[in-house]
């Protein structure tokens, strides 16, 4: 472990505690300390990445040498910036008992002059100052990241990876109508299941066989395509069998059945729903639109004053379900309370801004479908599916 103490601007600030920023990467973690009898200064120091029991010994060293300048044990509290790591580091801290905050980078204040300096060791500073500020309990400073359990992070790998799946299963179709379309070749549908039986009958836009080569191209790319529909397939199921296994729990009810008995809402989206957003607690109805990146974002500054959009600062994948049932509630709710404001806001714009109110729509069903869930408020006019 290296160690260099730099000359920095005193924190004039009572230290009740041991305060460490973890910097991490993939081949060192860069730990910046403040500690009460050390004159007030950030010291560095680094460990191999991984070294988790590296990284233990150096917090018993710290409390070692502030327990020999001040006689006195003082605990530890870490932060570190939400990243490639995950969550486990943040649990093992836990797990020893250690007070252990994530930061959402995006969230902290940073210099807006054209060319900043930002490395490891800048960074690892700014981040201690920030845990120092949310200690003092600062408004704003930043926005931590509420850590999920095992089991929680594990229900998320299959919606992820059917998403990653369908993505993959797009460019080998695409790939195929592609290749063939250079042929002139346009009617040829590799998801229908006479597809090899086809891929020998076609024939190209000047009357000759498919090329011995195009075809064997192809032939490895239905190979690849089956394969991936094979694996579509298979995560389906685990869905399937995960959402059968919650409603065999009579001790509880289901949140994902609960969402699978609103018309329109099916075990995808029901499933997304639920492992990407609305298993997490909010406090309010702002929370729960910024978790999903759909608040909106005002500019005002003197006279000006107007709407940037939604700010797209939250979960991703969540927003774009949101917006795709968004499309669909318009479908099979259009009863509902909800699509009644749309169909009336796009007419008292002349029946333009569609995009725009869709996304607000989507906004207030994200709303709509957490308070349902969470406290059983029905949705206004939302048709229930028949048993």
């Amino acid at each position: 472990m290296l160690k260099t103490d730099i000359p920095t601007t005193a924190v004039q600030t009572n230290l009740a505690a041991i305060f460490l920023s973890l910097e991490l990467s993939r081949s060192t973690w860069l730990i910046t300390s403040l500690s009460p009898g050390n004159g007030e200064k950030m010291s560095k120091y680094s460990v191999a990445a991984g070294n988790i029991v590296g990284l233990f010994e150096l917090f018993s060293k710290l409390q070692e040498r502030s327990r020999a300048r001040t006689g006195q044990i003082y605990p530890i509290i870490t932060i570190q910036e939400a990243g490639l790591d995950g969550f486990w580091v943040h649990r093992s801290l836990e797990k020893e008992g250690i007070e252990s905050h994530i930061v959402d980078a995006a969230s902290i204040a940073t210099p807006r002059r054209r060319r900043r300096v930002k490395t490891d060791r800048v960074d690892g500073e700014a981040l201690l100052r920030v845990l120092l500020a949310f200690k003092r309990k600062e408004p704003r400073v930043c926005a931590m990241v509420r850590a999920i359990s095992h089991e929680e992070e594990d229900r998320r790998r299959i919606g992820r990876e059917r998403k990653a799946l369908m993505v993959e299963r797009v460019g080998h179709v695409n790939r195929i109508k592609g290749l063939l379309f250079s042929q002139g070749i346009s009617d040829y549908e590799p998801l229908q299941k006479d597809r090899r039986q086809r891929l020998k009958e076609l024939q190209t836009g000047d009357g000759h066989m498919l090329a011995q080569h195009m075809k064997a191209q192809i032939a490895r790319e239905l190979d690849r395509l089956e394969l991936v529909m094979e694996q579509i397939k298979v995560v389906e199921d685990e869905r399937d069998a995960l959402i059968a296994e919650q409603r065999a729990d009579k001790t509880k009810p289901s949140p994902v059945a609960i969402l699978l008995g609103i018309k329109g809402v099916g075990a995808e989206f029901a499933n997304i729903l639920w492992s990407e957003g609305l298993f997490r607690p909010f406090d309010n109805r702002r929370q729960v639109a910024a978790y999903a990146g759909l608040a909106p974002t005002p500019w005002q500054s003197g006279s000006i004053n107007r709407e940037q959009g939604v700010s797209k600062a939250g979960n991703p994948r969540l927003r774009t379900t949101l917006i795709q049932l968004a499309w669909l509630w318009l479908r099979h709710q259009p009863d509902s309370a909800l699509a009644q404001w749309f169909r009336g806001r796009v007419e008292h714009n002349g029946g333009r801004m569609k995009k725009t109110t869709i996304v607000a729509l989507a906004r207030k069903l994200l709303v709509a479908l957490w308070k349902y869930v969470s406290s059983g408020v029905i949705i206004d006019g939302a048709v229930m599916k028949t048993a």
